[in-house]
């Protein structure tokens, strides 16, 4: 799956935000709403809150915050990984 950096609102740990009540408040209304993607295969270790058309989508993913966010920087403003 491919998300564009700018639509990128944060990515999140999911272990050390879940705590916090109000997070886990976003995220049960966010399923309420339909608005949670799931795209772990195993257990989840981030979430991604990215803005779109209808609103924000947030993903949950068994891959890192810190895996997310060097690959983003890894990429050039025009989208193409940086080798």
């Amino acid at each position: 799956m491919v998300v564009n950096d700018r639509d990128i609102v944060g990515i999140f740990d999911i272990d050390y935000c879940s705590v916090d009540r109000r997070t886990r408040d976003f995220l049960s209304r966010a399923q309420k709403e339909g608005r949670i993607v799931d795209v772990s295969q195993e257990i989840p270790k981030s979430f991604i809150v990215v803005r779109s058309d209808d609103g924000e989508k947030v993903y949950i993913t068994n891959i890192s915050p810190a895996t997310l966010t060097r690959r983003s920087e890894d990429r050039d403003p025009y989208g193409a990984e940086n080798m």
